[in-house]
């Protein structure tokens, strides 16, 4: 009898265990009538997604970030909106089962793209794109964000006739000790660098090296560190390849740097996101255009990059993904088919296989997960 209560407790345990991991979905939508944002739950025993709640009345929150504690939803909103731009709060009640929005304020520039959360919880930084610039915000106790401390603007720009004519900032990434920040410039061909200190009022002064170059045409994208913060990766979009870098207090030397589609591909490059897994043996990328899918590499000790293979997300314009903590779990989000695919992960050969029933969102362009 005992060994049948505890092997129901366990059992029990476990499920709950499986059930504390929520997905958080934006999207490119201006119905303000549909839910522009939705929260699913995760269960981490069969990769199912099961409906917690959405949110109304927001226009294109393209791009999310969730808070340290896990209570507060951070949104670039009003994306892809002439003459706007701003950013959003929500406060997430896993409990109720609710998400409520707080407030927002302008993001500074024009196409807010990408946000990102100090570990402390009091400062939100964002990247907007059409007007290249990044923005500064203290975050109040309530989740409020409060507005622009600091916002720096760039002008410069880089080789490209067309989509290089001015800087186009894609992410604020902050390093692993979060005392630096990483701005990669699309428009630039830079990954510009500013030192971060978190008991100022305005935290972002330039550092001593304030950009790395990139290679011409590259169009730096999205940032990633390593979780043994000696390396860290560049997704650049328009040439479809990944820098590699030994990290070093706010210094970047490049060690390598490799294709993320087949050779036989040589043009239309659309490459988007970047993640590695919680182990630090995988890294993996995302491709739109012609290829949709999700090029895969091994990670050797000197942190160079080996290709092991392809995985289709089994939609169109897979612009956001993410892994779960566990490392068990991969999601994207494809624009363009409203489409989010739950992958199986492989620890030990990093391939990904299909489980659980896709789930349908109207131009979802962004996900996050969090174990709560």
């Amino acid at each position: 009898m005992k060994q049948t209560i505890l092997l129901f407790t366990l059992l029990f345990c476990i499920h709950l265990s499986a059930q504390n991991t929520y997905v958080f979905l934006g999207s490119y939508n201006r119905d303000v009538k549909a839910e522009s944002v939705q929260i699913y739950q995760l269960d981490t025993l069969n990769g199912k997604l099961n409906k917690v709640t959405g949110i109304q009345n927001i226009i294109n929150p393209s791009y999310l970030t969730v808070s340290p504690n896990g209570k507060y939803v951070y949104a670039c909103t009003d994306t892809k909106t002439p003459n706007a731009g701003s950013v959003s709060s929500f406060e997430f009640n896993p409990q109720q089962k609710s998400l409520t929005f707080i407030n927002k304020q302008s993001s500074g520039g024009e196409n807010p793209v990408y946000v990102s959360v100090h570990k402390n919880g009091k400062w939100l930084i964002n990247a907007n794109y059409t007007e290249g610039s990044v923005s500064v915000h203290p975050l109040l106790e309530n989740g409020k964000i409060d507005s622009i401390a600091q916002n720096f603007q760039y002008l410069d720009g880089s080789v490209h006739k067309e989509r290089q004519t001015r800087s186009h900032v894609h992410s604020a990434v902050f390093s692993p000790q979060f005392d630096y920040l990483f701005l990669p410039d699309l428009g630039a061909d830079k990954i510009r660098c500013y030192q971060f200190d978190e008991t100022q009022k305005q935290p972002l002064t330039e550092a001593k090296i304030p950009f790395t170059k990139a290679d011409p045409e590259a169009g730096p994208r999205h940032f990633t560190f390593h979780p043994n913060q000696k390396f860290s990766y560049c997704i650049e979009e328009m040439s479809g390849s990944i820098s590699a870098y030994q990290y070093n207090n706010g210094v970047l030397e490049k060690i390598q740097r490799i294709n993320t589609h087949p050779d036989k591909i040589t043009a239309g490059f659309e490459s988007s996101d970047i993640h590695i897994s919680p182990d630090g043996k995988f890294l993996y990328a995302t491709n739109r255009g012609k290829e949709n899918n999700i090029a895969i590499f091994s990670i050797a000790e000197n942190g160079l990059l080996t290709n092991v293979g392809y995985q289709s997300t089994l939609g169109k314009h897979p612009r956001i993904f993410a892994i779960d903590e566990s490392g068990n779990f991969l999601i994207a989000t494809n624009v363009t088919t409203g489409n989010i695919v739950v992958f199986k992960r492989n620890p030990k050969t990093g391939l990904l296989k299909k489980t659980g029933k896709q789930i349908k969102m109207e131009n979802v362009s962004c996900v996050q997960i969090r174990k709560i």
